[in-house]
């Protein structure tokens, strides 16, 4: 009787062991990416630095590029656009036009995030860097054709849906070239995503850092990404697939410490992406595929007399008076947390943005969704002496900026706590 009752639970225990591991609960992630080159006509308007410049020639492609996630319940479209920044008419536009777009998922046009690059050899998409102030440097045509390549791509993306999985990882880069010129602290963090299908091939990646593409800025008059050039096509040669920057925050200002030659800005972009492929050989998976979004309209206070000036004028084609709406949003893919910044924020403000995100990897889009110039300390605005506080200030909303967007962004990170 003994041995029949070992041999039994000899069996069983067999059995316990030779049972299949019970399969991932939960949404399994869906990635599809597109994209499509956003080169403007030569002769169009160069932004960044003085006026009147225009292009002559192109020494690399501008990209319009879209990743659309969807965990079974909720999708989010994250764009980047290789331009100095696309203002938040043009994403209500494209929300409008994605409206009416035949997607095979549900699909909100309010989950879409538009992030820009900021390159200083892109085009005029503001209007401020036309012949003079009399005229707009912004092209209508060419707006035109950017609010259609952009919401085509998402559409593009969401079509292209495949299973991946989702591994990030951490770094530090920028040392010996990338400076904050006023003297202040500087966020140095590089984050990256990956997405893998399941043959361990990368279809997509994220990678978030901060610093001006202005190698080129003044000094060439050709369309360029800048160092992001380098990094674009360094990433595609290693990795395959497409890989998407998102701009940190910039302002007080990130800025490399010399204007470069194109060899060594794209040599710039390439060691970023060696430092993202290096740090991912220890990369660590992402344990959750929910997706998360929130968003706040804000009407923030025009304290700058010549915004208001400029947009009466027509040179901004945006309604600007007393206040100007916008937007900040708050999102996530598993533990990875997202923010946006709605134009040229400052490191420290970076910084206490991630504060605010819980344990994971935390990305902060400088303009993202907007393109209010310069989100500064109260401290430039009361001592002129600071370095460059006097342009740094001409060029921003006013004193209130910053308080009222990292209030904005304090309640979305509050609620999702709810």
């Amino acid at each position: 009787m003994r041995k029949l009752l070992f041999l039994s639970l000899c069996i069983l225990s067999l059995l316990g062991c030779a049972a299949p591991k019970e399969s991932k609960k939960g949404p399994e992630l869906l990635v599809g990416v597109s994209k499509a080159s956003i080169n403007p006509p030569l002769g169009a308007f160069i932004a960044g630095d003085k006026q009147n410049r225009v292009f002559t020639g192109v020494l690399d492609s501008l990209y319009a590029k879209a990743v659309v996630l969807y965990d079974g319940e909720k999708a989010l479209a994250l764009v980047t656009v290789d331009c100095i920044g696309l203002l938040y008419p043009e994403l209500q536009k494209v929300r409008e036009a994605v409206a009416l777009m035949p997607f095979d998922i549900p699909f909100s046009p309010e989950n879409i995030v538009i992030s820009s690059t900021h390159t200083h050899s892109g085009p005029d998409v503001v209007g401020i860097w036309g012949k003079d102030y009399s005229q707009s440097g912004r092209n209508p045509e060419y707006m035109d054709f950017l609010v259609q390549t952009i919401s085509a791509q998402i559409l593009e993306a969401s079509k292209s849906l495949q299973p991946v999985s989702a591994r990030f990882a951490r770094a530090s880069f920028g040392e010996s070239w990338v400076e904050n010129i006023c003297g202040e602290e500087i966020d140095r963090e590089v984050t990256s995503i990956r997405f893998v299908d399941q043959e361990e091939k990368t279809v997509a990646s994220l990678t978030n850092f901060a610093c001006h593409p202005t190698h080129l800025d003044a000094v060439f008059s050709e369309i360029s990404a800048d160092y992001l050039a380098g990094f674009y096509k360094a990433m595609e040669k290693n990795w395959g697939g497409e890989h998407l920057f998102l701009q940190g925050a910039i302002g007080g200002w990130v800025q490399p410490k010399d204007k470069a030659d194109y060899q060594i800005a794209l040599q710039r972009g390439r060691d970023l992406a060696e430092t993202v492929i290096n740090a991912h050989q220890k990369e660590t998976p992402l344990q959750s595929d929910r997706i998360f979004f929130s968003r706040k309209t804000i009407l923030f206070p025009v304290e700058n007399e010549a915004w208001k000036a400029l947009a009466a004028g027509g040179i901004f084609d945006r309604n600007i008076g007393e206040m100007v709406e916008s937007e900040v949003t708050w999102f996530g893919i598993g533990e990875a947390t997202f923010a946006t910044h709605p134009g040229e924020s400052t490191p420290f403000h970076s910084l206490e943005t991630k504060k605010m995100m819980p344990e994971g990897p935390k990305f902060v889009l400088g303009l993202g969704q907007d393109a209010l110039g310069y989100i500064l300390k109260p401290s430039y605005f009361e001592d002129p002496t600071l370095p460059h506080a006097a342009y740094l200030t001409r060029t921003s909303l006013g004193k209130n900026t910053a308080e009222t967007m990292m209030q904005a962004i304090s309640e979305l990170s509050q609620s999702t706590k709810k």
